[in-house]
């Protein structure tokens, strides 16, 4: 059902993106492969022994988050030419993006997830989704929403890093379900759960760090376009 469901998407996205009749334009190329290539990794972050691993080890799943929310949703969401987002957008979906984070990283709904397939599949979803809508409101804000774009990226690494840091520096294990799984990887669950934290510390604050400094260089670039505009336009 999943694979079907993957493949169903990519053949919905080829069709919308390719060359169009009646003078409508395609997602450039490179645009393409980045949805292809966020596309393949999310798919493999579902169907691969990372998602089996996830069972037992919250390191496993943790790391499965992040290559969903980190890594296969910007690349999918360069791969739509979005429109330029309104005003608190950006901010409203960091804010949405955390509560999701923080939510199904929270003992309870966590351990609920192991319980059944609906809340689990609920949890990627809105993990995803919530990434996917951050993302793409970040990559297409220019020009007065760019203060925005940062801000909403800023305050994002700071929550990521602070639920990283509560998860490493914990002095019991918080989740339940790897009391008993840690141990066959050779780690104890206190040990798990720290590199679970560290996981979501450290890579995806790069990540977004990386984002930060590229929008603080588009606003840049934007300004100075804007500036040899108007420049140009007193000259003639």
């Amino acid at each position: 059902m999943l694979i079907a469901g993957l493949m169903v998407g990519l053949a919905a996205y080829a069709a919308v993106s390719e060359p169009k009749l009646h003078g409508q334009r395609p997602v450039a190329p490179w645009r393409r492969l980045c949805f292809y290539a966020g596309w393949g990794i999310g798919g493999l972050a579902l169907i691969s022994p990372l998602c089996a691993l996830s069972v037992s080890l919250m390191a496993a799943r943790v790391g499965q988050h992040m290559v969903l929310t980190a890594v296969a949703a910007p690349l999918i969401a360069v791969g739509f030419a979005s429109a330029a987002p309104r005003p608190f957008e950006t901010l409203t979906a960091a804010a949405t993006f955390a509560i999701a984070l923080w939510f199904w990283h929270s003992p309870g709904p966590y351990d609920a997830t192991f319980a059944s397939p609906a809340i689990y599949w609920a949890m990627h979803l809105s993990l995803f989704g919530s990434a996917l809508w951050l993302w793409r409101a970040l990559f297409a804000a220019s020009g007065r929403r760019i203060g925005e774009a940062g801000l909403a990226a800023a305050l994002t690494s700071l929550q990521m890093g602070l639920l990283g840091a509560i998860l490493t520096f914990a002095a019991r294990p918080f989740f339940a379900p790897h009391l008993l799984t840690a141990a066959a990887w050779g780690l104890t669950p206190l040990a798990d759960q720290q590199l679970a934290g560290v996981i979501m510390w450290v890579p995806a604050g790069l990540v977004l760090t990386a984002a930060i400094v590229g929008g603080l260089a588009a606003a840049l670039n934007d300004a100075g376009l804007r500036q040899h505009r108007v420049t140009a336009g007193t000259t003639r």
